[in-house]
């Protein structure tokens, strides 16, 4: 018998750590080469492991949410070859790209916590399915209890098919209302993109002095415009949301206000003004809030943007968005869509200087001059930078995009 001990391989130019965020195995699994026995996330993605030999799982290197450094021990693995081997750099594979909203600053390096059969990382994982977190999400909702399932995946891994068999045979129960007074208190430690979220959150609010200025828009000459366009669209068009106008709008008005379509080294007390205008979308996914990044608006027309919107989004919902389009803003939208509210204050974007946060669309009496008239109105919540941007330059910049989108000729009208 011998011994492989599998390290944490390189999973990227400059990344120096990643953060282990699933165990596919733990301490006595058999495993076979190249299955995938861990996933990490690093500042841009989530990477699976795969074993790079067949054996028996004896030591786990770390535990859920542990930093583990490149090249530092991670899995051992007991085989039938004679000898101990040299730690091998398992060779990784990007599975998704979960970055929320741009790269996390590098942190200190956590030494990686160890574990042996009977206690640490291995008894936890005795305890808990096997499960991707998509798969986790939707059980939790369908009020399903994972421990109740045997997975059919790779090492009893619960899949979600097994998921959608255990509820078509009607083993769920039907939740009793709750007549007891709660008690309980549980701690979830924030771990793989929901602790890069609240990380990018606390860097962006604790850095930047926020202003939000809010404006309401007619938007009733654009939805007419809109569903015309719509109408007689082609077959591979994708159907237009207000998003791509916006989009439109923005990089006409950044045009006359360049110090917006920005990125503010406050370190180094440098702004950076971006000629090309790479629009980040704000997207909620399964796993978390992601930006999808369209780059260079200012060359696209309103269904160019649309359709790289539409495959942007549908790439960040099955986690297969790469590194390089979730990166690179230099201006973001935040839209909850038909969620969307009458105000919010949509936090920058971290080191953008601006955010143009989109609220829904209602039907609300305007005064024309003789009478009350329905129109559809739609507020505009912005947050800026106040270091770079003055109270008069961030309401200018909104008030040509409502003119804009007001009168969406002028959104065509080159020049």
């Amino acid at each position: 018998m011998g011994e492989f001990v599998i390290k944490m391989p390189d999973v990227g130019e400059g990344v120096a750590e990643a953060e282990l965020v699933e165990w596919h195995v733990k301490a006595g699994d058999p495993v076979k080469e190249d299955m995938v026995i861990a996933a990490v996330m690093t500042d841009k993605a989530t990477v699976e492991i795969p074993s790079p030999v067949t054996g028996t799982v004896v030591w786990l290197g770390a535990e859920i949410g542990d930093k583990i450094a490149v090249k530092a021990p991670l899995v051992r693995i007991e085989t039938d070859a004679g000898g101990t081997s040299e730690p091998v750099e398992a060779p990784a594979t990007a599975k998704t790209s979960d970055s929320p909203i741009q790269p996390a600053a590098p942190q200190k390096m956590t030494a990686p916590k160890t574990a042996t059969a009977s206690g640490g990382a291995a008894s936890a994982l005795a305890e808990r399915p096997l499960a991707s977190p998509s798969v986790r999400l939707f059980a939790r909702d369908s009020g399903v209890d994972l421990r109740q399932i045997k997975g059919s995946g790779p090492a009893g891994r619960i899949l979600r098919d097994d998921v959608d068999q255990f509820i078509a045979r009607g083993d769920v129960s039907s939740p009793q209302p709750a007549v007891l007074k709660k008690t309980s208190t549980e701690e979830v430690k924030l771990t793989g993109l929901r602790r890069r979220i609240a990380e990018r959150m606390s860097l962006s609010t604790s850095r930047i002095p926020h202003i939000t200025y809010v404006e309401e828009v007619d938007m009733t000459a654009l939805e007419e415009l809109r569903a015309t366009m719509n109408h007689g669209r082609k077959a591979e068009q994708p159907k237009l949301t207000v998003l791509p106008f916006l989009m439109r709008a923005i990089v006409k008005a950044v045009a006359d206000q360049p110090d917006i379509n920005a990125t503010f080294d406050d370190d180094k007390g440098v702004l950076t003004r971006h000629g090309a205008v790479h629009i980040g979308i704000a997207a909620q996914t399964p796993a978390g809030l992601v930006v999808p990044v369209v780059k260079n608006a200012e060359a696209r027309g309103i269904w160019d943007c649309a359709s790289e919107m539409s495959r942007l989004a549908d790439a960040a919902r099955a986690g297969t968005a790469t590194r390089d389009e979730l990166s690179g803003s230099t201006i973001t939208i935040s839209s909850l869509g038909a969620l969307g509210g009458i105000v919010s204050t949509p936090v920058i974007n971290y080191p953008e200087v601006a955010i143009v946060g989109v609220n829904k669309i209602a039907v609300r009496p305007a005064w024309d001059g003789n009478q009350f008239v329905p129109r559809k109105m739609m507020n505009l919540s912005s947050s800026f930078d106040h270091r770079i941007i003055d109270g008069w330059d961030a309401a200018t910049f909104v008030q040509r995009v409502r003119v804009l989108l007001e009168t969406p000729a002028l959104i065509f009208i080159e020049g």
